[in-house]
């Protein structure tokens, strides 16, 4: 018996770290993602992992989330196949999009409360939005504590848009989210003006100044790193507007940043000049 499942990557177009203190986010499914096929044998001992070209990292990630699956269902052997589209620690939700394409592999479609319960094992103080939009592959509006809302986004909203690689921070979520709770009063009003980017998206208003905003306070948490904030910089200058998306970093790379921009010349031209990647 062989059942394949999959999860797409997210996109936050606003909330980062204000959705953990109760501040609304929106957030989108991206069309790149990760795909789990598992394959029933019964007269194997134990369950074997396939995923190439992975790393150490993420295939005892794996096998973490496998062993949560057997607190569910014992009758899990075989082989499971992981490929992923999707860039991997860049705050694209690869690691909740492995959680539940894994889970329904392992435990079938219906798995919404078991998945919810093994990302928060394994994910420690995640605020929700990623597994919100992931599980339901739609465009969601979250806060925490409630049920997330579908909402369907105003037209061309996401007209020329692309992702830039920017590198793999050097400090992992969990830490991040934890240096910035340690500072939450004294960046309160940046959280105020990340869930008033949310409203303003939801309300239709035109996304350059949004995003223009929603940089500016992740800027104050302190997330995005110099090189990255100059690369923001002169993609404003040539006309467009952009975020870092997910958890960014203090030190090494942001992770991806998305950018909303109709010349896409200058944008490559940009881009020619770093260490980036860029994605359509």
């Amino acid at each position: 018996m062989k059942t394949i499942s999959s999860a797409p990557a997210k996109i936050i177009l606003s909330g980062e770290y204000a959705v953990v203190f109760g501040y609304p986010g929106i957030a989108i499914p991206a069309n790149c993602g990760i795909t789990a096929e598992y394959e029933l044998d019964l007269g194997r001992p134990d369950l074997i992992i396939e995923w190439p070209n992975s790393n150490a990292g993420w295939i005892e990630y794996t096998n973490e989330i496998v062993n949560k699956c057997k607190e569910y269902e014992d009758q899990i052997f075989g082989t499971l196949k992981i490929n992923s589209t999707a860039p991997l620690g860049k705050g694209m939700g690869s690691s909740t999009a492995l959680v539940i394409a894994i889970c329904r592999a392992l435990l079938g479609e219906s798995c919404e409360l078991k998945a919810k319960e093994i990302e928060d094992a394994l994910n420690i103080g995640n605020s929700g939005i990623d597994f919100a939009v992931i599980w339901n592959n739609s465009a969601i509006e979250f806060r925490k504590g409630e049920e997330p809302k579908k909402v369907k986004l105003k037209e061309g909203i996401l007209k020329n848009m692309y992702l830039i690689d920017t590198g793999k921070p050097e400090q992992a979520t969990p830490e991040l989210v934890e240096w910035t709770t340690s500072r939450k009063d004294s960046l309160e009003e940046s959280f105020k003006v990340i869930g008033r980017c949310t409203e303003r998206v939801i309300g239709g208003e035109d996304l350059e100044e949004i995003i223009k905003d929603h940089n500016k306070a992740q800027i104050k948490l302190g997330v995005v790193p110099k090189n990255v904030q100059e690369l923001i910089e002169s993609i404003e200058t040539s006309g467009g507007y952009a975020k870092v998306i997910g958890a960014g970093g203090k030190t090494g790379g942001a992770g991806m940043v998305l950018v909303i921009i109709d010349n896409f010349e200058a944008l490559s031209s940009i881009i020619s000049n770093t260490s980036f990647t860029l994605f359509s």
